[in-house]
């Protein structure tokens, strides 16, 4: 059996810069990325791909029209598998919403979710918040589909005019009141008589991907669906 120069040098830095599971924190092997075997299989999949009018998608009835809604996991604060969140929204990790929207991507497609659907639109960020994070964690969720799917993204439709203050510590009013006025379209012959597929990190009352679809909804013939990788677990 050989071993490749690529694979020695991965051992290497595994033993300078050791590699950990986002979710455990405990070593990972040489085959796996961001999260161990063990973290992945326990992931607390939500499965709202498979039920109809889940509770993401009973989460927009009566506000916007959408055509379907799912989300990859739970999140619940201070569970494990917030980190996966807060590493790859705050501490430099955009390769990880990539890797976890593949994975997602994969499972989705075998159930034909992103069937008829025409392009991926990541929800924006402000201009200000894109400079200091470096990167828009919701177009990096939006590649990661693309890359299993071949579907567009599209990242020049929504446009975000301020950015909106954190979500963590707002109630549900003021959560919604955070998000009036915060997007609006532009291009929008792009998306007429298109189904279209808004992209988040995260649901929580929904605030944010509300706003984001009430500012196309008005489009002529546009279709709008909806996913996430966390579904939060709220109370």
């Amino acid at each position: 059996m050989s071993i490749s120069i690529k694979d020695i040098s991965r051992a290497l830095l595994d033993v300078v810069f050791p590699r950990t599971c986002s979710v455990c924190g405990s070593p990972l092997a040489s085959h796996e990325k961001h999260l161990c075997t063990g973290c992945l299989v326990d992931i607390p999949k939500t499965d709202f791909h498979l039920q109809h009018f889940n509770p993401m998608e009973q989460l927009f009835a009566g506000k916007v029209l959408i055509h379907r809604a799912s989300g990859f996991f739970f999140y619940e604060k201070g569970s494990p598998y917030s980190n996966l969140l807060h590493d790859f929204k705050y501490r430099n990790l955009p390769q990880l919403a990539f890797f976890l929207a593949s994975l997602y991507a994969r499972e989705l497609q075998q159930h034909h979710f992103f069937a008829h659907i025409h392009y991926i639109i990541p929800v924006p960020l402000h201009r200000s918040k894109l400079i200091s994070r470096g990167y828009n964690q919701s177009e990096m969720i939006a590649r990661g589909f693309s890359s299993v799917t071949g579907i567009p993204v599209l990242t020049d439709i929504i446009v975000a005019h301020h950015p909106h203050e954190s979500q963590t510590d707002k109630g549900i009013y003021e959560r919604w009141a955070n998000t009036q006025g915060v997007f609006s379209a532009v291009n929008t012959h792009l998306i007429e008589n298109k189904h279209v597929l808004i992209v988040d990190d995260v649901v929580t009352t929904g605030a944010t991907l509300l706003s984001a679809s009430l500012s196309i909804s008005s489009v002529p013939g546009v279709t709008i669906s909806l996913a996430t990788l966390g579904v939060a677990v709220l109370g």
